[in-house]
């Protein structure tokens, strides 16, 4: 059986002013200000409640935990110490206490929690912290610390110092005395005159010298009244991006999960050879897939097979019934349970969401599930999956609610009041889905209420915003007053209208915010970088790398190998993104883009609608659009020239003829798949470098799929052999090949082959070098002279030749076609098989719907907020 994937805050303790004027205030200061050890922690926990009185009271004198502590076990306490203390808790006198203004000056210097934690868990430190008893008698912040001084000479006894050699009421009174040497310290300092104003500094201190010298009749510095100067832009401490070692890596984006261990292999395949006719080359991808326990999971349920990649249900019936013998059968609750959420992975793969229930249960019965309803409920019970009923949308009818179902049975009879009624009676639409695509959705409308309900940063004036909009006309102006006024806008438009989001972010930088700019591939990146360039004459045209310039890749943005870093809060450290190729974010990577940035940044989302969308499950952008939900501006800049010309027409249903003197766009008709190889390779090898003058080198291939007579593995192995002919020593890989590399699905990196070793496939992708282990060349690495268009997108090369088999007509469609021919910037060439399939696909065949439920809980949100 094939294997093979074909898709595509610093809560410190503070100082209470009193500490000790009554028990109810000392005993709620006692988290605050006590110093940690407390009776718990330290040797005063003998002492009992009168040692966490104490505690409480003295908001963490040291003294009353060596005096309380010890007192209770040697005696020795003098009642006048005890005389000033706050009363403890239960009433009781804390002995050994001091007054309260010891208390209190104490608990100004008890302000280390760490030291707190450190002196509340381990007595023995208490003990060697009281080691020197004149150091700490002199030092009232030592105390505070809890090597206080009475904790000094009370603990002394047990920690074989000094105060070893006197009797235990000998140390107690040494203890006390200490303690109210210290306490007349403290009064005498206190009753000393006290400079006002002594402590300020900064701006604080030279209002207040300017104050003085007016009162004075002298004249004030001239730059105390001054007006502050504007500052260019709020700016918040954050640490340095963590970046990885040397250059941006291209796996940066998605770790590869660590392989499992080779005995969990072992016992898979031995599993799988029990059961008789499954590869042996499932045990590794089972492995990995079901994790530790695997060979016991597909022991108790061989079902469990469908959760690797590229199996098929008769191939896991197949091995269910070799496995079981007569125990198997169709009806199995775990065959229904498999089933169900084998159609939901399938449904993620095609863009889906979630499933409307009817068409998920016809789905199981045509796959031979007896009873798809049971097989349904078992799957829901199990929790592989969760239900959702969501309110249609009816004329005059209230805004729809999404929310989980509820099945609990709230023991009345009735069903609830009126309102619940008139819900119960609304029509809705049951959907099924799995949890990490309902929980991304759901994270993702919180995300996007949280940016379109809060005010932006407010931090530029809007005057300054209305000056930056100024200079710039038509859609780019409007889009920079749209980003001043809201923290989320849509932008829509084709390739030349990216030239709006470049004048927006320059826009941005010039007003001091921190902007960056997110593409979906490298080539966007470079490409986006070079026109901020162009757009920043204040940069004299020095050259950037894409990070320095502000752009980075949405996949590296959100790993942290590219972009601005995070702050401590650990969001993105920026004050506005714009992400390009919206169409291409998925529910999982939108929710984590949004959760990421801070409050009050502003997120600008543009993109083309007619293109394609995500690999990944959802339509995020296409979604928004419709929910209407913040400002939407459409670009007024048309695409240049006949390709310009021709893609535009698509876009909107039209095949038009266009001229094209300078064979921007040329047809070439073929017969059959053959004679498409044929054209396909003498057009990149030959025709397209000496009548274009594009070398092989930035021409690329784009095919709809990877199989067929024409697909891409027939079309790369064909322009191998005349571009870079080699014997593949490395998994069919030579030095100088050309690759397509896929860190995750729905990413592709193009690149080229350098070396391979003992460490695996050597690449060079975007310029930065990537190691493929020798065990996932064969399911991330392709030949890339040829591409699909989901692989092609979000990229532009100088060349590009579409190859239109006669077999590949079902895969057309209007944002198939729409998007082929729009990565070409100089010339297209149309390997033409086709014939009708064409302009057909592209007059009335648009996207295939998808099952989402990002509008409904986008109005759900609204319907909050208002």
């Amino acid at each position: 059986m094939s294997t093979e994937p074909e898709t595509t805050e610093n809560a410190e303790p503070g100082a209470p002013d009193t500490a000790a004027e009554d028990a109810g205030a000392a005993q709620d200061a006692a988290p605050v200000a006590q110093d940690g050890a407390g009776a718990e922690g330290g040797p005063g926990a003998a002492g009992g409640g009168a040692a966490d009185a104490g505690n409480t009271a003295g908001g963490g004198s040291g003294a009353a935990r060596g005096s309380g502590g010890q007192g209770a076990e040697g005696g020795g306490a003098d009642p006048g110490a005890a005389e000033d203390a706050a009363p403890g808790e239960d009433g009781a006198a804390v002995p050994g206490a001091g007054s309260s203004e010891a208390a209190d000056a104490d608990a100004r210097d008890g302000d280390d929690p760490a030291a707190d934690a450190r002196d509340g868990e381990d007595p023995d430190a208490d003990a060697r912290d009281g080691e020197d008893p004149d150091a700490d008698a002199g030092d009232g912040e030592a105390a505070g610390e809890g090597s206080g001084d009475g904790e000094a000479a009370g603990e002394g006894a047990e920690g074989g110092g000094t105060a070893s050699e006197m009797s235990e009421a000998e140390a107690e009174l040494a203890a006390q005395r200490i303690e109210r040497e210290r306490i007349e310290r403290r009064k005498a300092e206190r009753k000393g005159r006290i400079e006002s104003g002594s402590r300020l500094t900064g701006r604080a201190a030279d209002l207040l010298a300017a104050v003085r010298a007016v009162e004075s009749g002298a004249t004030p510095p001239a730059t105390v009244f001054a007006e502050p100067e504007p500052q260019a832009a709020r700016r918040r401490p954050a640490p340095q991006p963590v970046r990885r070692p040397g250059p941006v890596s291209a796996e940066a984006a998605a770790a590869a999960p660590a392989a499992p261990a080779p005995q969990t292999v072992q016992a898979v395949r031995q599993v799988l050879a029990d059961g008789g006719g499954a590869p042996e080359a499932l045990a590794l991808p089972a492995a990995a897939a079901l994790g530790p326990g695997a060979h016991e999971r597909l022991r108790e349920d061989p079902w469990q097979l469908l959760r690797v990649t590229g199996v098929r249900p008769e191939q896991a019936d197949g091995f269910a019934r070799s496995l079981l013998g007569a125990e198997c059968g169709p009806g199995d609750p775990r065959r229904g349970r498999a089933f169900t959420v084998w159609l939901l992975e399938q449904a993620a793969l095609a863009g889906h969401t979630c499933l409307e229930a009817p068409a998920l249960v016809e789905a199981l019965a045509r796959r031979g599930v007896p009873d798809p309803d049971a097989a349904l409920q078992e799957t829901l019970a199990e929790g592989e999956a969760l239900v959702f009923q969501d309110a249609l949308e009816e004329p005059g009818a209230p805004a729809a609610r999404g929310h989980a179902q509820d099945t609990s049975d709230d023991g009345t009879e009735g069903g609830g009041d009126g309102e619940e009624d008139e819900d119960a009676a609304r029509p809705v639409r049951v959907l099924v889905g799995l949890e990490r695509y309902a929980l991304a959705e759901e994270s993702l409308a919180d995300g996007l209420a949280r940016l379109v309900n809060s005010a932006p940063d407010g931090t530029i004036a809007a005057q300054d915003w209305e000056q930056a909009a100024g200079p710039a006309r038509g859609s780019a102006a409007e889009l920079i007053r749209a980003v001043a006024a809201h923290g989320l806008v849509l932008y829509t438009g084709g390739e030349a209208s990216r030239v709006d989001p470049a004048r927006l972010l320059c826009a941005a930088r010039a007003l001091g915010l921190h902007a960056w700019a997110a593409t979906h591939s490298p080539l966007g990146r470079e490409a986006f970088a070079e026109l901020l360039r162009q757009q920043s004459p204040q940069e004299g045209g020095r050259a950037q790398g894409p990070s320095e310039g502000g752009v980075a890749t949405v996949a590296g943005l959100l790993s942290g190998a590219e972009g601005p870093g995070r702050d401590a809060d650990g969001t993105l450290d920026l004050d506005l993104l714009v992400v390009l190729d919206a169409p291409q974010l998925d529910v999982e990577t939108a929710a984590l883009l949004v959760e990421s940035l801070p409050d009050g940044a502003r997120l600008v989302l543009a993109g083309d609608p007619a293109v394609l969308w995500s690999v990944g499950p959802g339509r995020v952008f296409a979604d928004l659009l419709a929910a209407r939900v913040c400002p939407h501006v459409a670009s007024r800049v048309p695409d240049p020239g006949p390709l310009g010309e021709l893609v535009s027409g698509i876009g909107i249903g039209e095949l038009n003829q266009v001229e094209a003197p300078g064979k921007e766009v040329v047809i070439v008709p073929v017969r059959d798949a053959g004679e498409a190889v044929h054209r396909t390779v003498q057009l990149v090898s030959d025709s397209v470098p000496r009548a274009i003058g594009v070398p092989a080198e930035q021409t690329v291939v784009i095919t709809p799929g990877h199989g067929g007579a024409a697909g891409t593995r027939v079309l790369n192995a064909a322009l191998k052999e005349r571009l870079n002919p080699g014997p593949g020593r490395f998994g069919g890989f030579d030095p100088g090949d050309r690759i397509a590399y896929s860190p995750v699905p729905g990413r592709t990196l193009p690149g080229h082959v350098v070396k391979a070793d003992a460490d695996g496939l050597h690449l060079s992708c975007a310029g930065a070098p990537v190691v493929v282990p020798r065990e996932q060349v064969e399911t991330r690495v392709r030949h890339g002279w040829a591409l699909t268009a989901h692989q092609a997108v979000g990229g532009r090369w100088p060349a590009v030749v579409v190859v239109l088999p006669g077999d590949a007509a079902q895969a057309l469609t209007r944002p198939w076609v729409y998007t082929a021919f729009g990565r070409a910037t100089r010339h297209m060439s149309v390997v033409h098989g086709a014939e009708q399939a064409l302009p057909r696909a592209v007059a009335e065949v648009p996207a295939k719907p998808r099952t989402t439920r990002l509008p409904v809980l986008l109005r759900t949100q609204e319907q909050q907020a208002a």
